[in-house]
């Protein structure tokens, strides 16, 4: 009986085995090219809907197409490394000592209200100028504020005649008794070099981090609406290109950009060098740049910072060269990140662009905001999503302000345009940007800012 109780095998059955790794390392393959090819189809999907497929068509290139394409770098391709870069850009100008004994002389870099104050407000007039039609009322508002700044800090500061000998700056404080003249003209504390120079950064900063450190190069149309729309800036600030250049009938903003940045690359030669008002400005952006990171990181971050300045800047700016460990380190994390950009992650869908400001005003108050900042949230609207929203848990866990804390301070009511400046300009000037508003109605062209030949 004990062989018929014995329990019967049931019949074996061969199951096929599923080749995991090839299919794995095909899908990562799939998805690499997938990747790729939609980053590269948007890119390609621009140029034909502007309609700019060479050298020759960029000397057709309107001032409204330059600012969409502006738009679109900073805000859907580029956002993070675009922002940074023009931070850095006003970073860069405060290693020429006219321009960084400037800002000394103002106080506005006296401490770290001040000096968050002025970055929040040079944001706002860079945004608002960007991001909108370039005869939208927005753009002609911020210019005019822009403008009117300049202008005041001549009048208000009694005006400099700055006098440059190579590597040597002296100032001298001559009084000027019609303050509305001095208002209208450029030889004062800002001379029209440093303006331009100013001006250059904007144009050759964005290009150059793009160029290093992002997942492509630039088009060169994309480079051709960079310098046309700063252009466009330019000649709304009133600088002069004459003095500067052999010739300024330039047909596109290519051409532009490219003698631009020659200039600039001998202004530095000559004007960037080394002076304690430089360190003077930059000592207290470093903290504001760097301000989420934990005290034991600060002094690596410090050093990284450094290297990105390159050695120029970094001499003029009193600072000593960083370890070349730090150059390796700074190397590999962009070589990995452009990798991970280019394979491994799709394209920014539109709906998640970039934006820095608000599109519409309070209903109530006719107030813009800002939607972002760095530790201070100047302009920023106490919404519960602000004040609540993970980016505002983390800013708080690491010890920065968020939306609607002391929100008087920080003017969480938002900005209108006649209010952005320094305290002492808060409202005044109404009179001086409306004029200006109306010469640019008339002057600003739509249309392409260079000579047609």
């Amino acid at each position: 009986m004990a062989s018929f109780t014995k329990a019967v095998s049931p019949p074996s059955i061969n199951t096929p085995s599923i080749p995991w790794a090839p299919l794995l390392v095909t899908g990562l393959l799939s998805y690499t090219i997938l990747c790729s090819l939609l980053r590269f189809r948007r890119k390609h999907a621009m140029e034909n809907k502007l309609g700019y497929p060479d050298r020759a068509s960029l000397s057709n290139m309107t001032n409204v197409d330059a600012q969409a394409i502006m738009q679109y770098l900073a805000e859907l391709e580029f956002p993070l490394l675009y922002e940074k870069s023009v931070q850095f850009a006003l970073f860069k100008t405060y290693g020429i000592p006219t321009i960084s004994s400037l800002l000394v002389a103002t106080k506005e870099f006296s401490n770290e209200a001040t000096t968050e104050k002025r970055y929040a407000d040079t944001s706002v007039l860079i945004q608002e100028f960007s991001a909108h039609h370039p005869k939208s009322e927005r753009v002609l508002s911020a210019i005019s504020r822009m403008n009117y700044l300049h202008g005041h800090y001549q009048c208000s500061l009694e005006s400099f005649v700055v006098l440059k000998y190579a590597s040597t700056v002296n100032c001298y404080c001559m009084k000027q008794a019609d303050s509305e003249a001095l208002y209208h003209q450029r030889a004062g504390k800002i001379s029209n070099d440093d303006m331009l120079y100013t001006l250059s950064v904007f144009i050759t900063e964005p290009i150059s981090w793009i160029g290093k450190y992002e997942w492509r190069f630039l088009t060169d149309m994309e480079i051709c609406a960079i310098g046309t729309f700063w252009k466009s800036i330019g000649d709304s600030m009133g600088i002069k290109y004459t003095d500067a250049f052999s010739h300024t009938n330039w047909i596109n903003g290519l051409e532009f950009t490219k003698d631009i940045t020659r200039w600039a690359e001998d202004y530095e030669k000559s004007y960037m060098v080394p002076a304690a008002s430089n360190r003077a400005t930059a000592d207290p952006l470093m903290p504001l740049l760097l301000w989420y990171l934990p005290l034991r990181l600060y002094e690596s971050a410090t050093q990284a910072m450094i290297v990105l300045m390159g050695e120029r800047l970094r001499k003029a700016m009193l600072y000593d060269s960083a370890p070349k460990t730090y150059h390796t380190a700074m190397n590999i994390t962009f070589a990995i990140r452009k990798f991970v950009l280019r394979h491994l992650t799709l394209p920014r869908p539109s709906y998640l662009n970039v934006r820095q400001i608000t599109d519409k005003p309070d209903p109530k108050s006719g107030r813009f905001f800002m939607a972002s900042y760095l530790r201070r949230p100047w302009y920023n609207k106490a919404s519960f999503w602000n004040r609540w929203g993970p980016e505002a848990l983390f800013t708080w866990a690491v010890g920065g302000t968020v939306p609607g804390t002391d929100g008087a301070k920080w003017i969480s009511g938002g900005y209108v345009f006649e209010e952005v400046g320094p305290s002492k300009f808060m409202g005044k000037g109404v009179a001086e940007m409306e004029d200006m508003k109306e010469r640019l109605r008339a002057e600003r062209p739509v249309g392409c800012p260079f000579v047609r030949m």
